[in-house]
């Protein structure tokens, strides 16, 4: 800084300097009024240093230049130092000193940090983004912190799943089994002064806080939950647990995410921990097929037993129905015996012989001449009246064929001349 301020001031000494480590004129007229001798050349004099620094300072603020090697009293060269041209040199390299003194507290805070400001060592306040201004060295320092970065903290792995770290990922659960478990977490910082000056190493204390997180969560399953259907359900609440801490430990960070990255058996017992698997998974099988042929079966046998009363019911209905037709029925049958009992056994008579007629094709009947039964067949007679009425369907004036008709006599019915009277009627 001095040899700049020299530069400015056109103050340049050089060892290729003709006047370099040499005295005045009047000096050499010394030299020469004793020996005749030329000085030799030695070490610079700091007078004529001194002199000729107060001359061009001089000049330079428009002074009067000091005296030379003639310039003092009367008995030879004198030296008077200006000691008001001095003053003004050291002022100005003062005010100089204290611009760039000033100018050093200057500094910029990009986009997404943040300015911790300390003075004597002891945090004093935080500036935002920009161009800001703070006391200069040694009064105040800062510090610039990253608050937008997404930091990660590693458990259980390094870099790569299968750079396992055995002393962080081995766990106990509920169910006194171990457990290998490599996860991360993710932070970002929403307090910068409480991650400068509360914890010495924030970055090593966020990963014991994970540690100790994972450790409690684990320790109150069992371990099918966490290898299976729990694995979400633990990092959620590892990253409520985690926050809890680091705002109990105030080290200014806000947990965003924790990731399970491998959840398994330790590798000494992952064969065994296989086959236990795969019997549980046949367990499940066998119970999924028992289940799926029940659910078939059951709702067929229930439909069955349902059919089965329906039908039973209706059949109920339906003789209880057909009783009480029967029995209304007879008590009007009843009622018109009453009032006409021989019409009433004759129509009941005919009724019942209809019904009979109408299911039988042949038909057995006694001559009146004699005791010879003669036989009707009337299934052949109507399968033939049938297979001619077919192709003369158009020939609708076709005249049927004859049936012979069979008069019969029926024996007197001992029960009456009334109701024999009337059937001897219906037989004319």
């Amino acid at each position: 800084m001095l040899d700049a301020i020299l530069r400015k001031v056109g103050l340049r000494f050089s060892l290729n300097d003709p006047r370099w480590g040499r005295n005045s004129q009047g000096d050499q007229n010394q030299n020469q009024q004793q020996g005749g001798k030329k000085p030799e050349d030695g070490p610079p004099d700091l007078d004529e240093l001194w002199r000729d620094f107060n001359q061009r300072l001089n000049r330079l603020f428009g002074g009067k230049g000091g005296g030379g090697g003639d310039s003092g009293g009367p008995g030879g060269s004198g030296y008077r130092p200006d000691m008001r041209g001095a003053g003004i040199g050291a002022a100005v390299l003062g005010v100089i000193v204290l611009f760039l003194w000033l100018v050093s507290g200057f500094f910029i805070v990009q986009e997404g940090q943040t300015g911790v400001v300390m003075t004597f060592g002891r945090y004093s306040h935080t500036t935002p983004a920009g161009f800001n201004w703070r006391w200069p060295y040694p009064i105040q320092q800062h510090e610039i912190v990253n608050v937008s970065q997404v930091r990660t903290v590693e458990v259980g792995y390094r870099g790569s799943v299968k750079n396992k770290q055995t002393h962080e990922s081995l766990m106990l659960t509920e169910d006194e089994n171990i457990i290998d478990i490599q996860f991360a977490v993710q932070y970002k910082l929403k307090s910068a002064s409480d991650w400068v000056f509360s914890n010495r190493e924030p970055e090593q204390t966020v990963k014991q806080i994970a540690e100790t997180a994972i450790r409690e969560i684990v320790g109150k399953v069992k371990m099918d939950f966490v290898l299976y259907e729990g694995r979400e359900k633990v990092a959620l609440d590892v990253n409520q647990l985690m926050q809890q801490i680091a705002d109990r430990y105030r080290i200014g960070v806000q947990i965003t995410n924790v990731t399970m990255q491998g959840v398994q058996p330790p590798e000494q017992v992952q064969a065994a921990f296989d086959d236990a698997v795969k019997a549980g998974q046949d367990r499940e099988r066998q119970k999924n097929e028992g289940q799926a042929y029940a659910n078939d079966v059951i709702p067929r046998a229930r439909g069955a037993a349902s059919r089965l009363m329906q039908e039973s019911e209706a059949y109920r209905a339906r003789v209880i129905a057909t009783a009480e037709g029967d029995a209304s029925r007879f008590k009007q049958v009843l009622a018109e015996y009453q009032k006409a009992p021989a019409v009433t056994r004759e129509r009941m008579y005919l009724e019942t012989m209809q019904q009979i007629f109408s299911n039988t094709t042949k038909v057995m009947m006694e001559s009146r001449s004699g005791n010879n039964l003669i036989y009707l067949p009337l299934d052949k007679l109507i399968a033939q009246t049938a297979g001619e009425t077919k192709p003369a369907a158009p020939a609708a004036a076709t005249a049927a064929p004859e049936i012979p008709t069979v008069e019969i006599q029926r024996q007197r019915d001992p029960r009456g001349n009334d109701s024999r009277s009337a059937r001897d009627r219906e037989t004319r």
